[in-house]
């Protein structure tokens, strides 16, 4: 028998998952049940999953009727009114969501074990019992039509819905989920009404419980919320085939944006389908990662592009499998030229073995990841079971895949991605449009400008950009860590939290309905430095919103009651936290770091200190920190700044007068040890941590430089540890990063026994640094990832509100792109080995390793 693509120890990890059991249970109306407990984290998932989405709306198709219905369903049932739905769920410590696709529809709620009851009971009425009210058919309607509207700023959007609306002639997934805007405003409430009578059927759910529950006790309650409901007359629905397509096709759009983003896409069969398995890995091998095959051929040597990804999207019935890629619009064509190239020389030559064996380890890797919480171990089972149809979905496709040999990958890509079946699409800069195309152009967003400061010391930074029909308004303060009671630690982020909730004017409810009724946002920050508010609106909302802003600024409440609901939710994210070992790691080398030093803890807290606040805790934090001198407020995006400016004047001359507090001292280095810490895990997590630079350092641009010298899977690091040594399943560097106090740490998860040698490793390639071995390719691959990086992370209005905002706010130059393009091309080899040198050095490190 071949040899498997699946290493031994591999499959043994693979096997514990499958062998964790599934309880299956169909009720007599046709529910199915499935269970599935884990005693690792007193927390459950509960989830809901519809048997039914976009394609499934018959006569409705375009409309966006699935999505609009799940946003109904959360507007009231016959026993709790819409306000109480959520309200009950975050009152026992829920998260509650849902989310639409193609094919399915599924409301779920993360939770405390002991409240899963709790879960079901409310899923379970807003599923079965929705009373669809009539006045909120109409709000409703109206913050989708903003949804349907914001959706368009989005560029990626826009790329991914050009592709389906190109691919498919016959399929509805060419048709938006969200719908089209004429369709979508068509619609009825008895439209409605219909579709979830006719679709929301015990026979068409799914519910799928994981976590720290009693199995047998699950199934009562199931039994007794669901069980009464009749089973209901499911009609079939004609999903139309897509017929084969026999000839290329392309559509490329020009707008006012940076880059080109494009996509080449071929049809693929369904997810049942024996040929997914090597689609999947053909995708690995060709785009996952900076060491893939197309990242190193069109990024690395021909530099062609910034990024490149292959991915195979395979739902029920039929999919797609496409490579995405950004770059200049002089290099599309040549770009896709290469492509091409690439995919002929591999259906001619094949794979080599190690190639094949580092994408099934990527793909084996993601699917033990993808069940770290009992949300996604939830998610996996309702995929199985909804859009697989069978719980041994996942045994029967790893076995398949480990099976496969270079020859199956090379008659996929003569069988699917011939030349003759592909679909491409493209946004372009309008400067790349032919001379007969014609837009309107869209104003390029400011990334900075002259900040006004106000006679009680606040700061205010317009960046206007009106091409888009959105408004950031992002309020900032200087604090987090290093300014709380040392017995209070995590007080910040709470007190970001609740300036959000309730008002003097407003409870929490009532906030919360405000902006969701203009489909806008308003919502917390908090870090190691900053914490604030963020409204986010259409223009046309400004007065919502900035009402928003003004009362949580003038009148918070702090409610004990609502304290209380956030303190639980705060220490639930400690607790898992908890949970996965990676992040165990990342906080406790932190505090074993910082021992003593404030920024010992991160932005959430510790469990202690959070347990002990009250109101009053907050109120004095506020007083202190919510002051003139320490509050920067930015505003981006599509406004008038001669209008704006005098309201946004207003509000800040509320803030009482006030400084920016002290900053303690900076951090002392600490004293080198090596430390290990025992709990129960698989893996090992490695670190090295080191003093970094705190952000007004000279220094602090050489290590930005640094960190990703050591990052990412085209770093020699990378290439030495996990490719070349097999070493471990990632490695790379970190840095956490205060005003004036930093660390800067390699981290790696790998074997138990192999700890000793990922930390020999890590002192190999320090001291390749500071002997001065750094290639200008180095140097240059990390320019590039840098500044295309900085490009990309400032196309939104929240991005770039943010940015500037944190830098008025610390102290740094507010500055261009092309200003940050300058510092970074402005670090030499000789600043990476120096830096290394003289910040990187054993003396100063402390080792820590996480094991079993």
């Amino acid at each position: 028998m071949p040899a498997s693509l699946i290493s031994a120890a591999d499959q043994r990890m693979l096997d514990n998952l499958w062998a964790q059991p599934v309880h299956r249970t169909v009720l007599p109306n046709g529910l199915t049940l499935l269970v599935q407990a884990d005693d690792g984290a007193p927390v459950a998932s509960v989830q809901i999953w519809v048997k039914t989405g976009s394609i499934h709306e018959d006569r409705l198709l375009g409309s966006g009727v699935s999505h609009f219905l799940e946003h109904m369903l959360f507007k009231g049932t016959t026993n709790r009114a819409g306000r109480d739905i959520s309200a009950t769920l975050q009152a026992h410590g829920g998260q509650v969501n849902a989310y639409t696709s193609f094919e399915r529809t599924v409301y779920y709620v993360d939770l405390p074990a002991v409240h899963a009851d709790i879960g079901l009971e409310v899923l379970g009425d807003m599923v079965l019992n929705s009373t669809l009210p009539a006045d909120e058919f109409v709000k409703e309607r109206d913050v989708i039509l903003r949804e349907i509207a914001m959706v368009q700023d989005e560029p990626d959007q826009r790329l991914g819905e050009n592709l389906f609306a190109t691919a498919c002639r016959e399929h509805p997934h060419k048709y938006p989920i969200i719908g089209y805007k004429d369709v979508f405003s068509s619609l009825t409430r008895d439209d409605l009404l219909g579709y979830y009578r006719a679709r929301y059927v015990p026979n068409n759910l799914t519910v799928v419980v994981a976590g720290d529950v009693d199995p047998a006790a699950v199934a009562a309650k199931v039994a007794a919320v669901f069980g009464s409901a009749p089973r209901g007359r499911l009609a079939p629905v004609v999903v139309a085939p897509e017929p084969p397509q026999i000839a290329p096709r392309e559509s490329h759009l020009h707008e006012d944006v940076e880059l080109t983003r494009a996509a080449l896409s071929w049809h693929v069969p369904g997810l049942r389908h024996a040929d997914v398995p090597g689609l999947d890995l053909l995708a690995a091998v060709l785009g996952h990662g900076d060491s893939s095959i197309l990242w190193q051929s069109l990024r690395e040597k021909k530099r062609l592009v910034h990024s490149i990804d292959a991915h195979c999207w395979t739902p029920a019935d039929g999919g797609v499998f496409n490579i995405y890629f950004t770059c200049e619009p002089d290099k599309r064509a040549a770009a896709e030229r290469a492509v091409r190239r690439e995919l002929d020389a591999a259906a001619a030559k094949g794979f080599a073995p190690a190639l094949l064996r580092k994408a099934v380890r990527q793909l084996v890797v993601g699917e033990i990841n993808s069940r770290k919480t009992v949300s996604g171990r939830a998610g996996r089972l309702g995929s199985a079971e909804v859009c697989a149809g069978d719980l041994g979905f996942g045994r029967a496709f790893f076995a398949r895949l480990g099976a496969l040999k270079s020859s199956d990958l090379q008659r996929l890509i003569r069988q699917y991605l011939n030349p003759s079946a592909l679909t491409a699409v493209s946004l372009n800069p309008l400067a790349a449009a032919p001379a007969a195309a014609t837009a309107k152009p869209r104003a390029k967003a400011a990334v900075g400008g002259e900040p006004i400061t106000l006679p009680n010391g606040a700061r205010l930074l317009l960046l206007p950009a009106s091409g888009l029909p959105n408004l950031h308004l992002r309020l900032l303060f200087e604090g987090g860590p290093l300014h709380e009671p040392a017995d209070r630690r995590g007080v910040t982020a709470l007190l970001a939290t609740l300036l959000t909730r309730d008002t003097t004017k407003r409870s929490a409810a009532a906030v919360a309905g405000a902006i969701e009724e203009v489909g806008g946002a308003f919502y917390p920050f908090s870090g190691n430095n900053s914490f604030g508010l963020a409204v986010e609106v259409l223009p046309a909302d400004l007065d919502r919103g900035l009402a928003l802003l003004t009362e949580a600024l003038t009148g918070p409440a702090f409610k004990a009651a609502t304290l209380d609901i956030e303190r639980d939710a705060q220490l639930a994210e400690l607790k898992q936290d908890q949970d996965d070992v990676v992040t165990f790691a990342r906080k406790l080398i932190r505090r074993r770091f910082f021992d003593g030093h404030p920024f010992a803890v991160d932005a959430t807290g510790e469990a202690d200190g959070l347990k002990a606040l009250k109101p009053a805790d907050l109120r004095a934090l506020w007083k202190r920190l919510g002051v003139a001198g320490n509050a920067v407020l930015v505003a981006s995006g599509d406004f008038d700044p001669k209008k704006l400016a005098p309201r946004l004047k207003a509000l800040l001359a509320k803030l009482p007068k006030g400084r920016a507090p002290q900053r303690p001292a900076p951090f002392a280095a600490p004293a080198a040890r090596d430390l290990v810490e025992q709990r129960a895990c698989e893996q090992a997590v490695v670190f090295d941590a080191f003093p970094g630079p705190g952000l007004l350092e000279s220094d602090q641009t050489v290590a930005e430089v640094v960190d990703e010298l050591f990052s990412g899977m085209s770093s020699r690091l990378f290439e030495r540890v996990r490719e070349e040594k097999g070493l471990a399943y990632f490695v790379r560097s970190s840095r956490i990063v205060g005003v004036n106090t930093g660390m800067f740490a390699l981290y790696a998860g790998t074997a138990p026994a192999t700890a000793d040698a990922v930390r020999a490793e890590f002192d190999a390639e320090l001291a390749r640094v500071r002997a001065g071995k750094v290639t200008k390719a180095e140097l240059d691959r990390c320019r590039t990832r840098l500044k295309a990086g900085r490009r990309m992370g400032l196309q939104t209005n929240a991005a770039r509100a943010m940015h500037a905002g944190l830098n008025l706010l610390l102290g740094q130059p507010l500055e261009t792109p092309e200003d940050y393009d300058a510092r970074i091309d402005a670090v030499t080899a000789a600043d990476v080995k120096t830096f290394v040198r003289a910040r990187l050095r054993p003396e100063a490190r402390v080792r820590l390793v996480v094991r079993p």
